[in-house]
């Protein structure tokens, strides 16, 4: 995998795990069918904390549960740093 690659899955997971929350807090307000907490955590895992952390706090979504208030910058952090030390090996 190249460098290019890494970031460019980077970039999606993170507009997805952004877009995902928005998508969800339309759906809650509107009364449809939610995202589970489990495919938004599954997003997060997957590299996209960073966005999924911006999503909840532009869209003001799941900022109340501390599972996700606290878990989202925390392993946006973590993430960070792996990719920091991915990108250093790659480079």
């Amino acid at each position: 995998m190249g460098m290019w690659t890494l970031a460019g899955l980077i970039i999606v997971m993170n507009l997805l795990g952004f877009f995902i929350m928005g998508m969800d807090k339309k759906r809650a307000r509107n009364n449809h069918y939610r995202i589970s907490e489990k495919t938004l955590w599954n997003v997060a895992f997957l590299g996209g904390a960073t966005g999924a952390t911006a999503g909840m706090k532009h869209y003001r979504h799941k900022t109340k549960h501390a599972q996700f208030k606290y878990g989202l910058p925390l392993l946006a952090i973590i993430e960070i740093g792996i990719f920091t030390y991915l990108f250093k090996l790659l480079a």
